[in-house]
């Protein structure tokens, strides 16, 4: 029964609504089929989604944090630095296991009515990596952050170069994220888009990534999210007055 349940509640909330969030359809699918630029849910994730619009949805934030589980231990892994510098003016809508057609999905469920921040910091297209190519990650990147410049008028958006992943330099997934980077570093410099690449902080001189930095040469340790909020800490600075 209780399985029953579940995959009633499941089904309800891929169709119409996710409680909270507006029906908008706002995508649809690419003449080239790229799974990566089209608005997708997925099935095992409806209730980490709800979870964050209940916390930050329709809430005014200056600073919106949006991606993958990277994006989303902030609160975790990177709790001591979040509490200090942005536990009381940020949302952090990161979801684990994300894609970028998954942010694209929230966005079109209305994520981001009535918050109006003056900053985003956007990191997303690991998980990507195994199912797209860098030019379909890189398009979809850019089909996510021109919706951010229209949902968000007022904010500077700080897009991360999607941090490095594989120890070693050769790794298959650490050669299509630094592709993807070499692209979407063109959305940078434009005036509203911050472009950010903290790879070569986060690696060693060899080119492998430290199990001190990323145990599992993905997801940062402390010390990561550390050198991650020095890198935005001037861009904030520029766009949100110190209190």
């Amino acid at each position: 029964m209780k399985t029953l349940r579940y995959s009633f509640l499941c089904a309800a909330l891929a169709g119409s609504l996710v409680s909270g969030f507006s029906a908008e359809t706002i995508y649809h699918p690419s003449p080239t089929g790229n799974s990566a630029s089209l608005a997708a849910p997925r099935d095992d994730w409806y209730a980490d989604v709800q979870r964050k619009f209940d916390r930050f949805g329709g809430k005014p934030a200056d600073i919106v944090f949006d991606g993958d589980s990277i994006m989303n231990r902030w609160e975790d892994t990177g709790r001591p630095i979040w509490s200090l510098r942005y536990a009381a003016i940020a949302a952090d809508f990161g979801i684990e296991g994300d894609r970028v057609e998954n942010v694209l999905w929230r966005l079109g469920k209305g994520q981001l009515d009535g918050i109006d921040p003056k900053v985003v910091v956007l990191m997303i297209g690991t998980n990507n990596s195994g199912r797209n190519s860098a030019d379909e990650i890189a398009e979809g990147i850019k089909v996510l952050v021109a919706e951010y410049e229209k949902r968000c008028p007022n904010a500077q958006i700080i897009l991360m170069g999607i941090f490095p992943r594989g120890r070693t330099p050769d790794d298959g997934g650490r050669l299509k994220v630094a592709a993807v980077n070499a692209k979407i570093k063109q959305l940078g410099g434009t005036g509203r888009v911050t472009y950010l690449d903290l790879g070569p902080k986060m690696i060693e001189a060899d080119g492998t990534i430290s199990p001190e930095m990323m145990p599992d040469s993905v997801h940062p340790t402390l010390k990561g999210y550390q050198i991650w909020a020095e890198a935005i800490q001037p861009v904030i600075d520029q766009y949100i007055a110190k209190k």
